[in-house]
């Protein structure tokens, strides 16, 4: 997974393809196939489209996208909302009950469809160490670098619970190395009952509580040959 860092935009990588719903997003022929037929989109609806699955971890504002679709020019955020509705058109989406694209009020667009395969042949010459945190029903994935945990729409890791600060925690990971530190919020980080006022290091089970919010960090075992199985 591709992670928007430092208010950046992620760039895409070689041989590409997104595949959620009934739909694929081939990044490296520009194509948006929906049953393998493809489906017409204009270059900067298609890009929109590409850059928001990419950072599907969290919402883009609208200033970073309008820095990335038109870096030299000036344009209303009308330029914007038009392409949104030409991706939503050609998915059959609904701002009103969005199964793909999110509006985020007064701030920028979520790509909340699950991403079903993403074959890149990047990522699989090159795996990177992926951790996770489970937080009731969902399990999110982590890779290297710096996450914000919180309830803002804009940080890495979502929180959207009460007693969660906008910018409650970092977590950062490097290497085989992962550590969380609270970044001055209301109710606090904890590992276990210790709190987190500096970097504290995680290993695999550690629960960390974000307020009322317990997360469990979890780090899978390398995943060996599959045992043959015998009659008793």
């Amino acid at each position: 997974m591709r992670w928007l860092l430092a208010g950046s935009i992620v760039a895409p990588g070689p041989r590409l393809i997104y595949r959620f719903d009934r739909f694929a997003l081939d990044a490296d022929t520009r194509r948006l196939l929906r049953d393998e037929e493809e489906i017409h989109l204009s270059p900067k609806a298609l890009r929109l489209l590409q850059i928001l699955i990419e950072n599907r971890h969290r919402a883009v504002s609208r200033m970073d996208l309008q820095k990335e679709l038109w870096p030299t020019t000036f344009v209303l955020d009308t330029n914007l909302a038009s392409l949104v509705k030409e991706i939503r058109r050609a998915l059959d989406d609904a701002a009103e009950t969005p199964r793909f694209v999110r509006t985020v009020h007064r701030f920028g667009y979520w790509f909340i469809g699950e991403i079903l395969d993403a074959d890149d042949s990047s990522q699989r010459t090159s795996p990177s160490v992926r951790y996770w945190l489970i937080w009731a029903s969902r399990q999110i994935a982590v890779d290297a670098g710096e996450h914000i945990l919180g309830r803002a729409p804009e940080v890495s890791v979502w929180i959207d619970a009460p007693g969660v600060s906008r910018h409650h925690a970092r977590l950062v990971v490097a290497g085989q190395d992962a550590t969380v530190q609270d970044l001055g919020s209301k109710n606090g980080t904890f590992v276990g009952e210790e709190p987190a006022t500096s970097p504290r290091r995680l290993v695999d089970g550690d629960q960390i509580r974000l307020g009322p919010v317990v997360i469990t960090f979890r780090i899978p075992p390398q995943v060996g040959s599959t045992d043959t199985a015998r009659d008793e």
